[in-house]
């Protein structure tokens, strides 16, 4: 496995370094420019002088390999540095955001813990929810938990988001005043009572987005599981005597799991690229804020490392997902 793992990071390095340049280009290329909105009244040596502060008067791949070397090289070492005290990055030039003129990892740091903790915790309660309750369904097909449990995924799955965050808003935080309407990114938890404040204003944006992840994870689950309890060897099983709840766990939901990995893995970078509907709907300034920020206001090296840190998430968590399958199915070998 050990072998295969790194044959996979080998190969992922040529992919990544494609996909960062087609992003890179795309998002280059795009219409729009922070100089769109200077007045036309600024004479064009200063709006010249302006733009080559930007570091944009560079020829596209000057700049890429610069981007490069500033995302692999120069961030890296001044991570480093903040570790442990060292001095490798010197004064080499960050990445720096156009718009706030900050560096952009310094951004996406001050953002993630946030996005983290509510697009995180939506994601843990959604797989907590949604595996016992596609597994059930599955064991008791076409039961009254059964036809329930399709109905809400049903909703849950094809209701966007938007939506069903503004509903929640108008019902409980409108209405009721039960919770606030949006989130407080000022909140420092420091005791119980600030504790309590945080998870009361995480109650609305986590049930968006653990009832839209729920819908999805526990449909896969009890299709995969169905398929799984039809097969052979379970029956096989059962014609030995073996109990119900060993079939159904040790046999059945070791290989009905496989999918549903692929799901599961596919969609942790979701924590990290944030639920941006959500963010957006509840005042949450997270990643996913940063992103929709940068867009609005063409800010290309936000717009281009956010976007290659999602895409490199993509990338990494197939490989998890891959090396997983191994470990649940032992009929699966890498050599």
């Amino acid at each position: 496995m050990l072998t295969y793992a790194l044959r996979r990071l080998l190969l992922a390095i040529p992919t990544l370094l494609l996909i960062s340049l087609f992003i890179f280009l795309m998002v280059d290329l795009a219409p729009g420019s922070p100089m769109s909105e200077i007045p036309r009244s600024i004479p064009p040596e200063t709006r010249a002088r302006m733009i080559a502060a930007l570091g944009a008067d560079q020829p596209v791949f000057v700049r890429y390999l610069l981007w490069l070397k500033q995302f692999f090289v120069v961030e890296p070492a001044y991570l480093i540095d903040g570790w442990f005290g060292t001095s490798l990055g010197g004064d080499q030039q960050r990445i720096l955001s156009w718009q706030s003129r900050a560096p952009v990892f310094d951004v996406i740091g001050d953002r993630l813990g946030r996005t983290m903790t509510v697009v995180g915790a939506g994601y843990v309660i959604a797989a907590a929810i949604a595996l016992p309750i596609g597994i059930y369904s599955a064991y008791r097909q076409y039961s009254w938990f059964d036809q329930l449990g399709t109905f809400v995924a049903m909703i849950g799955y094809s209701v966007p988001t938007f939506f069903t965050g503004v509903l929640l808003i108008v019902i409980f935080a409108v209405n009721l005043g039960w919770f606030p309407s949006y989130y407080d990114a000022s909140l420092k938890v420091k005791d119980f009572a600030s504790l309590s404040r945080q998870v009361w204003q995480m109650a609305l944006p986590v049930t968006v987005i653990a009832l839209f992840h729920a819908a999805e994870i526990s449909r896969y689950t009890r299709s995969s599981m169905l398929d799984t309890l039809g097969q052979d060897y379970v029956r096989t099983a059962r014609a030995k005597g073996a109990l119900e709840q060993t079939v159904v766990i040790k046999h059945a939901l070791r290989n009905a799991m496989i999918p549903v990995i692929t799901v599961l893995a596919l969609g942790m970078p979701s924590i990290f690229g944030g639920s941006i509907i959500v963010e957006q709907v509840f005042k949450i300034n997270g990643i996913g804020g940063a992103l929709i920020g940068a867009i609005v206001a063409s800010d290309l090296p936000m717009v281009q490392t956010l976007t290659f840190i999602f895409a490199a998430l993509i990338v990494f968590f197939n490989l998890v997902a891959d090396l997983l399958y191994g470990m649940m199915d032992p009929r699966i070998r890498y050599d």
